[in-house]
């Protein structure tokens, strides 16, 4: 388990195939649940084969991509996140967020679930809810975007069957209490080889951990990606055919520590042009945010002695993840929160 097997013997993140948990009665399940809660309280990150992504959509979605990026600044604008409004969707440039206060070297397009202004929540003028913004220029990317955000919500909804089961839950507690109508946000971010007149110690994105409950992370060829491991920081370097997955700040409140949300950080240092796709799978903006089942903390492994890097109290928080989040809207883009910021009613 700790060491994968094969061409990719050097990496030291687990590789699990969660191919079984596609199939409701599968014998393979227990296996691939068991593999989940160790490298979930191992180090908060493993990698996933079997997800059912198709390469070509992948790849199709990569060049478009490119192709966005490559556009000049005042072109990519156009779709700027305030023009987003509430909905929080749209371009962002290098500089445009912030990791720990610290400006990123990277720039990006954020997405979310596609709602009309007929929707009930965007008629209410719900925050983070709304239409996406898509450049008139690389008119692809709308298909492509939809797609794979589709495709990877479908993998995310069963791998958190497979996180249920690793707790001793039943396979749809997830679904049942808090991704019934989840939180699906995606990100497209560009790392750009860095000027040299920014400083070698400057990073992508800075150490941090996610928000939420699960984020799947498909990476390009040039990697850049680091975990911060008991042992130290280790790479997180791309594997072909795999997906990255983390657990997040939220899952790490329900378990009590039990599972770990893990700090990590991004470093472009391939001479290239670096690209990432995160999506993150989180509970319904309404769900109300309680500690899991007392048999979902039972183990044999020992207790979490995770020390976060904000010097933050998850376990402090109440309310709805939709409070939650809004909350940290402010820090990451602050230029933003006034149109962001009030609460959904």
């Amino acid at each position: 388990m700790k060491e994968p097997a094969g061409e990719f013997g050097s990496v030291k993140l687990p590789i699990i195939d969660m191919t079984p948990l596609f199939a409701e009665r599968s014998d393979g399940r227990a296996e691939v649940a068991a593999k989940i809660q160790i490298a979930c309280r191992e180090s908060g990150f493993f990698y996933i084969t079997g997800h059912g992504i198709s390469p070509q959509l992948l790849a199709d979605l990569e060049r478009a991509s490119h192709t966005f990026f490559a556009l000049p600044l005042e072109r990519k604008m156009a779709i700027a996140m305030a023009k987003g409004g509430r909905a929080w969707r749209g371009f962002f440039p290098v500089g445009g967020e912030l990791t720990s206060g610290e400006p990123d070297i990277k720039e990006g397009l954020y997405f979310g679930s596609e709602l009309a202004v007929t929707h009930p929540r965007v008629r209410a003028g719900w925050p983070l809810h709304g239409a996406n913004l898509w450049p008139a220029e690389v008119p692809e990317l709308q298909g492509l975007v939809t797609d794979y955000m589709a495709a990877v919500t479908r993998t995310a909804a069963a791998l958190l069957e497979g996180i249920a089961l690793s707790l001793n839950l039943e396979a749809d507690y997830f679904s049942s209490h808090y991704t019934a109508d989840p939180t699906v946000l995606f990100r497209i971010f560009h790392y750009p080889v860095p000027e040299e007149s920014i400083a070698a110690s400057a990073w992508g994105v800075g150490e941090h951990t996610d928000y939420g409950l699960l984020t799947l992370l498909a990476q390009d060829r040039h990697g850049g990606l680091q975990i911060k491991t008991p042992r130290g920081w280790i790479d997180a370097p791309p594997v072909p055919g795999t997906l990255v997955c983390n657990i997040g700040d939220m899952l790490d409140r329900l378990t009590g520590g039990w599972f770990r949300s893990t700090p990590h950080r991004v470093r472009n240092v391939s001479g290239q042009d670096r690209l990432s796709f995160p999506l993150f799978f989180d509970p319904d903006f309404t769900a109300e945010m309680r500690a899991l089942p007392e048999q979902a903390a039972k183990s044999d492994v020992g207790e979490s002695s995770n020390v976060r890097c904000d010097g933050a109290d998850l376990h402090a928080f109440e309310g709805t993840y939709g409070d939650y989040l809004l909350g940290k809207v402010s820090k990451v883009f602050p230029e933003l929160s006034s149109g962001v910021l009030p609460k959904a009613k």
